[in-house]
Parts: C-alpha cells; sequence; structure tokens
C-alpha cells in the first residue's frame, strides 16, 4: 500500500478558503479525501500563532491536534514598511515544510502538498527526481504556474472537491 504524507500550508490554506471558495473546509474530511491515495502516515499542519494566544486560534489547533495532525508553528511578526507606513503579519514556514518533507522522505512514498505557493518548485521538482509521487492541493488563484507546471495531472483543483470538504 502507498504510503501518503500531507503537509499543509496553514496560512495558505486559510486564504484559500476565505477569499477563493467562500467557505470553510473541514480539515477532518481533508485527512479522509487524502486517504484515497493511500494509508496517511504523517500530517503536518503548518501556521502562525499569535503571541497573544487567540482562544479562537487556539481552540482551532487543538482540535487539529486531536484530528491527527501534527502541528508546526512559529510566532507572527509584524513587518513595518517605512516607504508605504504599512504593517503585516506574517510567519513563513515554508522552509519547515520542505525540511520536514525531507527529513521524513523515507516514510512515505507520495507527499500531498496543501499550498500553490511557487517556492515550492524545486522541492516537488527534487521529490519527483528522487522517485516520490506527489499531489498538489490549490485553487486557480492561489496555484502558482510553477507549481502547475511541475505538478502537471497531478494537481487537484480545490474548488472542484470544496463540497465533499465542506465543515458542516
Amino acid at each position: 500500500m502507498t504510503r501518503v504524507a500531507l503537509f499543509i500550508d496553514g496560512s495558505n490554506f486559510f486564504y484559500m478558503q476565505t477569499r477563493d471558495l467562500g467557505q470553510l473546509l473541514d480539515p477532518r474530511k481533508l485527512l479522509d479525501f487524502v486517504s484515497q491515495f493511500g494509508e496517511i502516515t504523517d500530517a503536518y499542519y503548518y501556521t502562525g500563532e499569535d503571541e497573544t494566544h487567540d482562544a479562537k486560534q487556539q481552540s482551532y489547533l487543538d482540535a487539529l491536534a486531536y484530528m491527527g495532525y501534527s502541528l508546526v508553528t512559529k510566532p507572527i511578526k509584524t513587518i513595518f514598511d517605512p516607504q508605504t507606513g504599512t504593517t503585516r503579519r506574517k510567519a513563513n514556514l515554508d522552509i519547515e515544510i520542505v525540511l520536514d518533507m525531507f527529513n521524513t522522505i523515507d516514510n512515505y512514498d507520495m507527499a500531498v502538498l496543501v499550498s500553490g505557493d511557487g517556492d515550492f518548485e524545486r522541492a516537488l521538482s527534487l521529490l519527483k527526481s528522487r522517485g516520490k509521487q506527489f499531489k498538489v492541493l490549490a485553487t486557480e488563484n492561489f496555484v502558482a504556474s510553477e507549481i502547475r507546471r511541475v505538478a502537471g495531472m497531478h494537481y487537484i483543483n480545490l474548488s472542484e472537491i470544496a463540497d465533499r470538504l465542506r465543515k458542516d
């Protein structure tokens, strides 16, 4: 049986749901969907964490852990742009995702990445060269052309399966 590892870029996943799909998806149903590809050996969820520990966010993270996800968090930083006078909040976990993909590479046959971030192009190319299968789940508005090129037929448009994954 194919062994599958799931890697979710939480920030990208959140924006796909709120800005593109207009609905929240159930992480438990996502696990069920991914299990059609084989036995899930690991499921990682990467997200920034507020220093103030917002109760709603904490409740969501706790629920993910009980569903079987391994949480990888990083403090959210506030970045000030002196040219525009604006601030933005960011917790970039791309490096952590790629490190976990390659540090656990012997534990899976297929990686499932929930992110359309173009920064993952090289990692996916290297997985392919190492003989690993992969799937990329993203929405059309949140998938970089570089990812579409490397994923080809292994890209799954979340918009097409959103009704199956909708949070009740």
